[in-house]
């Protein structure tokens, strides 16, 4: 059986990482809405037309000479 000292402890170090996965939730939560606004954003854009390539000449067959 656990001593009321153990448990103390138990409890700090329980409260001590709640904390900290506290900030972890609200900062990723912050993160999230910051990547949707972007997502909007590109959404929004007008989105660019690729532009066409151009034809490679194509190049001539050199006549050959009969021996």
């Amino acid at each position: 059986m656990a001593t009321a000292n153990q448990i103390k402890y138990r409890m700090g170090q329980a409260k001590k990482k709640l904390t900290k996965l506290n900030k972890e939730v609200t900062s990723t939560k912050a993160n999230i809405k910051k990547l949707e606004a972007a997502l909007k954003r590109a959404k929004a854009a007008p989105k660019a037309k690729p532009k066409k390539k151009k034809a490679k000449a194509k190049k001539k067959k050199t006549a050959r000479r009969k021996r």
